[in-house]
This record gives C-alpha cells, structure tokens and sequence, in this order.
C-alpha cells in the first residue's frame, strides 16, 4: 500500500457480484497531515451521507441493469423454449410473470431517473435516492427470482445466467443501507415535508 498503516485483508468469497474484489481496508495508526482532511472538520458525517445518497443512485442503477438482463433472459427462454407444442410464451401464467417483471423494472427505472435529475439539478433528492435505491433493488431481486420460475430447472444451473443474476441481485438490497434503511430514510424525510 501507499501509505504506512494502511494494507488490504484477504479477497472475500461473495456469494454474488464475484468479477468485483472484495477485501477489507486496514487502516492502523495512520497519521495524515492537515491538507489530507477532506471537508471542514466536523463535517465528515454529513459528507458521508451525501455520498451515500450519490451511491444509492449508483446501486439503484446497477439493480436495474440486473433486472434487465433477467428480463431479457427470461423473455428469450420463453419464446424459444417449446411445451404443448408451443413456446411457453404463448401461456397466460408467464405472460403474466413477463409483464409483472417489466412493470416492476420500468417503475423502478423512472424513479432511478427521478432521483439522477434532481441531483443534476441540484435540488434535495436524499428522499428520491433512497425511494430508487429501494425500488430498483427490490425489483432486481424479484424480477430475477421471476425469471428462474420462468426458466424452470434450467434458471437453476450455471450453464444459463439466470442464477447469477439472482445472486448478483441480492447484495443490491444491501449495500449503500438496506432496504429496512431506505424505509426509513424515506418515512422519516416524508414526515419532515408534513411537519413545515
């Protein structure tokens, strides 16, 4: 490393995202000189939630990504995998499975856009951040578990992507503050705009 006291743990075993590193940061007895500070002094919290919410835009639009890619791979399965001597696309049950998967994926995505616009503007959007991080993450995992059920036993095997973006769907509900989290940004914002 760089720098004395600062090194790297050992690469975690993720159970999604693998093609990303993961290891903890090691930070002992690290002395910075002044100019190293970033902020005003005192300030580092706030600094630390507005970066959040900058990242929660981020990981909302990776959670769409991931939902788009199980969409699409359960939309292609379905028009091209034959039951009853027609694509199972053609069944009322995965057509449904279909549309409730785009729904969940265009909501998610207009308010991902919402939350990106406001910051661009430079108007508040901790709320929107936090109202995109939930939908698009949530949306990610149940559009990916939707798309295992659309594949069948195949959605369960390496050979298709679709359990890869299940598992790559999950952490999305995590990182940048859980989806309890987010509830809770978003109730406890919501409420301030009722108070004034």
């Amino acid at each position: 490393m760089p720098h004395p006291g600062v090194s790297l743990g050992k690469k975690e075993d993720k159970l999604g995202i693998r093609a990303s590193s993961t290891a903890n940061l090691i930070l002992e007895d690290v002395r910075l000189p002044p100019q190293s500070m970033l902020g005003q002094p005192g300030m580092g919290f706030k600094i630390a939630m507005q970066t959040l919410d900058s990242g929660r835009i981020g990981i909302a639009a990776q959670a769409l990504g991931i939902g788009q890619a199980a969409l699409d791979c359960a939309a292609d399965y379905a028009q091209k995998r034959s039951a009853f001597g027609a694509p199972i696309a053609k069944l009322q049950a995965i057509q449904f499975k279909l549309a409730d998967m785009s729904l969940a994926l265009e909501s998610a995505r207009l308010l991902t856009w919402r939350a990106a616009m406001l910051r661009d503007s430079r108007k508040p959007y901790s709320k929107e951040a936090a109202m995109a991080k939930l939908a698009a993450s949530e949306a990610a995992t149940f559009i990916s578990h939707q798309a295992i059920q659309v594949l069948g036993g195949m959605g369960y095997v390496t050979d298709m992507p679709a359990e890869r973006h299940y598992r790559d769907a999950r952490i999305t509900e995590i990182y940048e503050g859980t989806s309890e989290i987010q509830r809770l940004v978003i109730a406890n914002l919501l409420l301030k705009e009722y108070q004034g």
